[in-house]
């Protein structure tokens, strides 16, 4: 494991080797490679520049020749571009795996110490005679060999399957690295499980052309295994940006400029802003490897990026924001998705978990917008097939599958696992105005596996549902009068129902510190221990 590409091992990965690994410095080579990308992508477009300039003056088999090789070298360059990225995925899986194994080691060698057990560089495992009596030599080697044994044996493993590979990798683009698939396609919003069966009989070389040909496609389609869709939303990330400098421009040349053209200006604004930060995470070499899943910049934006493949994980845990979330703060709201998979981490260092931030709705940009169900109600399709398709895609036995709602979030959770279902192993609801229901029973996963947790200085606190009249009266007129009648004391009412965190919902509950309704993943917050403990099934 000292190369530049992991080699096939003709035995087991030993305890020496795995004890010096370096993890990131697989995940910085993955990221060169990724990096190679952005060079490819603008000479493609230098010689679709080059092409339409010769073309007026440059006639004759010369020209037509020339012109065959432009698009020829032009052709490569794109197909480069998946490529390179598909790279950095097996380098930063490999990785990830590394540092699982190499926690699991850790673990063992604990475990050692605290049995009186050696290790020598081998990893062969014997008892100290110094503080081990003969006779309980084998109840306390026993524990350790086999701790010992489990980390190698995953080393090993992702050691092997990255070899796999990127030598399969080599050997496509020798053979012939894309081909046109058959003509069906799935249409969107098709049952994931159809789609996953469809690009499960697809050859390597057709899900390439693909990527390449279709990314507006394989970018959207929920049943498409997250490496493909991360390959075809990074290719189009480019023009995304560019749609968004072409509104601005548009915006800009109105005269005279009024108020539309105003806020228009201010949420282009905000959404390259958050488009380029974004952009600068899914470029960076920090792990977790983050996958772009999806991404859209009408509105306010809508994003939903991967911490971590989802589809090779244990645990995976999808987030759902709450109001004002958009593009502009993206990174922000993925960042407490990072932290939840930082306690993980730290509390089952040798668990691989992947969080995802899950941003494919208009969330409310105003109170008197939220004090209504209609956003949470029209996301709900879209986030139940969403869960369904992580179930299709994943690798191996079923991940533990857990979806947060944060705030407006938690309604959007509770509404789509009453009315669609949702594919998931636990519900987390945090800060939250109620999520449409009554009981956790109504909720479609057992009322154990059901979990909430509000501040106690958090404003939610505060809501109380208003009667009918004042609904009826003052939701159509004064978003401030709203806010009154709205913020009407304590009670186990919310505005959607009962509090999920009170006894009287039904489900359970984790504590949380006076840090408001921003606050559960402070790192100080015993909040944020509940979330990773759910997430872990621990």
């Amino acid at each position: 494991m000292t190369g530049s590409v992991p080699q096939r091992p003709s035995t087991q990965v030993g305890y020496a080797q795995l004890s010096t690994v370096d993890p990131a410095a697989w995940q910085a080579a993955g990221t060169a490679w990724a990096s190679l990308a952005g060079p490819a992508e603008r000479r493609a477009g230098e010689l679709a520049e080059d092409a339409t300039a010769l073309r007026p003056g440059w006639s004759g088999r010369a020209g037509r020749s020339a012109q065959s090789r432009l698009s020829g070298l032009r052709a490569e360059l794109i197909t480069l571009v998946p490529a390179v990225i598909e790279v950095d995925q097996v380098l930063a899986e490999f990785a990830a795996r590394l540092a699982a194994a190499r926690a699991r080691l850790t673990a063992a060698v604990a475990l050692a110490d605290t049995a009186g057990v050696l290790i020598d560089r081998w990893g062969r495992v014997r008892p100290d005679p110094s503080r081990v009596p003969a006779d309980r030599a084998g109840p306390t080697v026993v524990p350790v060999a086999a701790a010992v044994h489990d980390a190698l044996a995953l080393a090993t493993a992702a050691d092997r399957e990255a070899a796999d590979r990127l030598g399969q990798l080599a050997a496509d683009a020798a053979s012939g690295w894309v081909a046109p698939p058959p003509p069906d396609r799935p249409a969107p919003g098709t049952d994931p499980a159809l789609v996953n069966l469809w690009w499960a009989g697809l050859t390597p070389a057709q899900r390439r052309w693909l990527v390449r040909h279709e990314p507006e496609l394989v970018a959207g389609l929920d049943g498409v295994p997250a490496d493909a869709r991360d390959q075809a939303n990074r290719s189009l990330l480019g023009a995304r940006r560019e749609e968004l400098r072409a509104e601005w421009g548009r915006l800009l040349a109105r005269v005279p400029r009024g108020p539309a053209e105003l806020a228009g200006l201010r949420r282009v604004n905000a959404a390259l802003a958050g488009l380029d930060e974004l952009a600068d995470r899914l470029d960076s070499s920090q792990p977790p490897r983050a996958y772009l899943l999806g991404l859209a910049i009408g509105g306010e934006g809508r994003t939903v990026v991967a911490l971590g493949n989802p589809d090779r994980a244990t645990g995976v845990l999808t987030y759902v924001p709450g109001m004002t979330a958009g593009l502009d703060d993206a990174t922000d709201e993925l960042g407490r998705a990072a932290r939840v998979l930082s306690r993980c981490a730290e509390l089952a260092p040798g668990e691989e978990t992947s969080a995802v931030l899950w941003l494919d709705y208009d969330a409310p940009d105003f109170l008197h917008e939220a004090a209504r169900d209609k956003q949470a109600r029209a996301a709900g399709e879209a986030l139940h097939r969403f869960q369904e398709g992580l179930r299709a895609t994943h690798d191996g036995p079923p991940a533990r599958q857990t979806v947060l709602g944060h705030s407006y979030g938690s309604l959007v959770v509770g509404t789509t696992a009453r009315d669609h279902g949702l594919a998931a192993d636990a519900l987390v609801f945090l800060g939250s105005p109620g999520v449409g229901v009554t009981h956790a029973a109504e909720l479609g996963v057992p009322p154990g596996q059901v979990w909430a947790s509000t501040a106690p200085d958090d404003v939610i606190r505060l809501t109380r549902p208003p009667d009918d009249l004042v609904r009826q009266a003052v939701l159509g007129t004064s978003p401030v009068i709203t806010i009154a009648g709205m913020l009407a004391g304590p009670g186990d009412e919310r505005w959607f129902g009962r509090d999920p965190a009170e006894p009287t919902f039904g489900g359970r509950t984790f504590p949380s510190g006076r840090y408001g309704h921003t606050g559960y993943w402070h790192p100080d917050n015993p909040a944020l221990d509940g979330m990773a403990r759910v997430v872990l099934g621990q």
